[in-house]
Parts: structure tokens; sequence; C-alpha cells
């Protein structure tokens, strides 16, 4: 029941994402693996998301990350939650705002991932929130707001 629910709710946004800072925030990559592996789908952050916020997004990369690391049995699952979904594109502004965040934590010496560096810059290039759960890898970038974890 809950999956059906999320694919209705996901249906209310398509692969053509609007540039507004009105809607719910991007997603990382580790909130769609949280949903994808436990049981209880009822209890994932993706599910509480879904249910407060009209709209959601992923990042091209976030994308690219998903259907990577999927082996051929769990391509339906994917398919069918990632085609519903709007995708932000990691595009020439999203790169140029990479670069400036790169050369911020290379003055504070920090380093990132480049796929979360570059989650991060779509999000910031396209004015959006980013929810994850690894704060920890994008907390030092300043240009990026968080979602409040607390968020029920």
């Amino acid at each position: 029941m809950v999956r059906f629910l999320l694919t209705i709710r996901l249906k209310l946004f398509r692969k053509t994402a609007k540039r507004s800072t009105n809607g719910g925030p991007s997603l990382d990559t580790s909130i769609l693996i949280d949903y994808f592996r436990k049981t209880d789908k009822s209890k994932t952050r993706l599910v509480r998301l879904s249910q407060r916020f009209e709209q959601l997004c992923i990042s091209s990369v976030t994308e690219f990350e998903i259907y990577s690391g999927a082996n051929p049995q769990q391509l339906g699952f994917w398919n069918q939650l990632l085609d519903n979904s709007s995708v932000y594109p990691f595009d020439s502004q999203a790169s140029k705002v990479a670069v400036d965040i790169q050369q911020d934590l290379k003055r504070l010496r920090k380093t990132i991932d480049k796929a979360d560096l570059f989650i991060a810059a779509t999000a910031v290039a396209n004015n959006l929130i980013l929810d994850t759960l690894n704060r920890k890898h994008f907390d030092q970038i300043a240009k990026l707001t968080l979602l409040d974890s607390r968020i029920e």
C-alpha cells in the first residue's frame, strides 16, 4: 500500500523539472537506498517526505549512482521509482557552482567525494534544499541548504 501511495505521489512530478524554491527538497542517493533496503517502507524518510511535500526531486548524479549500483533484478524497482521523478541535470551552471564549492573546500583544507560535490552543486544551482541521511558529507558546504533532519 505504501509503495502504491508513494508511486501515485511521485507521479505528481515528472522528468521536466521547474526552477522553484517552493517545491520539496532534492534527495541524496542515501534517501533512496534507505527506501530500497528497508522492509517496512512506511518508516523510511522518503515516505515521510512524500507525505509532507507535493514535489521531490533528484540530481542526474543521484540517478547515475542508483542505476550504476543496481543489478538486473533491481532495475524494475528503480525504473518504477525514478521514471516518475523530477531529475535536475548536472549542467554548465551546476558545473560552475561545483568549481566554486570545491575551491571553498580547498581553502578550508577539506575534500568531498565528487558525486556528493556534484549533487550539492546541482541543488545550489537550482535553489533547492537537499535532504540526505549522510549529513557529514554535506555539512561543510556553506552554500548548500540542508533540510532539517528532525522533519517528521
